[in-house]
């Protein structure tokens, strides 16, 4: 039988995919045979002609786990399904016989077993299957993944923590992630403080990475339903920066950050005409990542052929500046398979920064 681990987290965007890549790498490194499941999958993509979860499909991409797809995402919810079990026309016991039998596969022959809960302990209970629910179906003990800081990190453990319990569930562990380094030591001090008499040990998870939390083009492209033009190979360069072209030249020039994403309209040719020569230069290649260029307006003869010369990556988008920017600004970059710079700077921080084997003597 497989020794098996829930993640499960206090809401979105804790990192629950960046611990569950993490801990499979590390098991990895201990077991020979180590599996994942997403047992209710909220975020369908059809892969390779299979409806499964997007971060089943991750993993699988990542370590090359296709074969197991179909048992790696049992329950996948589309956009009507909450409708239908509500209305009785899906059988709520259906979905638990299928993570059930999905689990009980992986397991028969795993040595490790990751299962990745969805959001915060009662995300599913709509279909009768909140994570604490799923969690008590397959007997698994928890790992909780909150984001850093103390008060709101302590209120939201506790919330979450409610609900296990009333679950009978097993928590663990609960991981502290996103820590900023400088307070790192200090938020986990006052978390194990706060939860000094509780049955499961407080852990850091990662420190907060600006590589990991910001968007790649080819994510950008994707949200603004663009492709991406020029050198279309660019779409894995990560963007630190992102800023409205809407000074002068020279005052864009002079404000540019490292790895910037320029927001420049279509009507203006003499901005894209001087990035796209800047683009050339070594100096500011290194510090332009690419345009998205928004607007009906179409882009001149003479300024189309220069920004194609260049080579410079570029999204062409309908949609006004400020729609655009606030479609970036409000995104939350998702890992995906092709994320390779992320993928790898994960790996490397989970072996310094995770203590797999305490973890790993938990469970």
């Amino acid at each position: 039988m497989a020794k098996k681990i829930f993640i499960a987290a206090t809401g979105q965007n804790c990192g629950k995919s960046t611990t569950s890549l993490s801990l499979i790498h590390l098991a990895r490194q201990h077991y020979s045979r180590v599996g994942f499941v997403k047992p209710i999958g909220p975020k369908p993509i059809n892969h390779r002609g299979v409806w499964v979860d997007k971060d089943a499909a991750l993993i699988a991409g990542v370590f090359g786990l296709e074969d197991d797809l179909e048992l790696m995402s049992p329950v996948v919810l589309q956009p009507d399904s909450t409708r239908q079990a509500l209305d009785g026309k899906i059988s709520m016991t259906s979905f638990e016989a299928r993570i059930r039998d999905a689990v009980s596969h992986l397991e028969s022959r795993c040595d490790f077993l990751v299962i990745e809960g969805s959001g915060h302990g009662g995300v599913g209970s709509v279909v009768g299957l909140s994570n604490a629910r799923v969690a008590k179906l397959l007997n698994a003990p928890v790992m909780i993944v909150s984001q850093g800081g103390v008060g709101n990190a302590i209120d939201a453990i506790s919330l979450n923590l409610a609900l296990y319990r009333q679950e009978g569930v097993e928590v663990r562990v609960v991981l502290a992630n996103k820590l900023l380094p400088a307070k790192r030591e200090r938020c986990l001090h006052y978390l194990n403080l706060a939860f000094a008499d509780a049955e499961f040990v407080v852990a850091g998870g990662f420190n907060y990475s600006p590589i990991l939390a910001n968007p790649t083009l080819a994510r950008i492209a994707k949200i603004l339903e663009s492709p991406l033009l020029g050198d279309a190979r660019a779409g894995s360069r990560i963007v630190h920066h992102v800023h409205l072209g809407a000074a002068s030249s020279q005052r864009v020039v002079d404000l540019l950050d490292a790895s910037s994403l320029l927001l420049v309209n279509s009507s203006r040719d003499e901005l894209l005409v001087t990035l796209s020569s800047l683009y050339h230069l070594a100096e500011y290649r290194r510090r332009i990542a690419g345009l998205v260029i928004p607007g009906y307006t179409p882009i001149s003869p003479v300024t189309q052929k220069i920004l194609d010369g260049s080579h410079i990556p570029y999204i062409r988008t309908p949609l006004t500046n400020a729609e655009a920017f606030s479609i970036i600004k409000d995104d939350v970059s998702k890992l995906t398979a092709e994320d390779r710079e992320k993928i790898d700077l994960i790996r490397t921080m989970a072996e310094s920064e995770l203590d797999f084997d305490a973890i790993d003597a938990l469970l």
